[in-house]
């Protein structure tokens, strides 16, 4: 088994560590539905995408099978 020959400093394990850390996440607010929603991406809630929309929510999809 590899031992090591001096002790790790605390500067050198520090250097190692600095990407371990969490990324910050951003979030953006949907203009349609004020919503917290990641930015380039629909909105989960409301379904728009750049002022149009893009994709159906499960509410609309719920209220369609109801309907039928």
């Amino acid at each position: 088994m590899a031992v090591p020959k001096r002790k790790t400093s605390k500067t050198r394990r520090d250097k190692r560590r600095t990407h371990d850390n969490a990324p910050v996440v951003t979030v953006a607010v949907c203009p349609q539905c004020k919503k917290p929603v990641v930015p380039h991406c629909a909105c989960k809630s409301c379904g728009y995408y750049k002022g149009s929309k893009v994709m159906t929510t499960r509410e609309e999809v719920k209220a369609a099978k109801a309907a039928q």
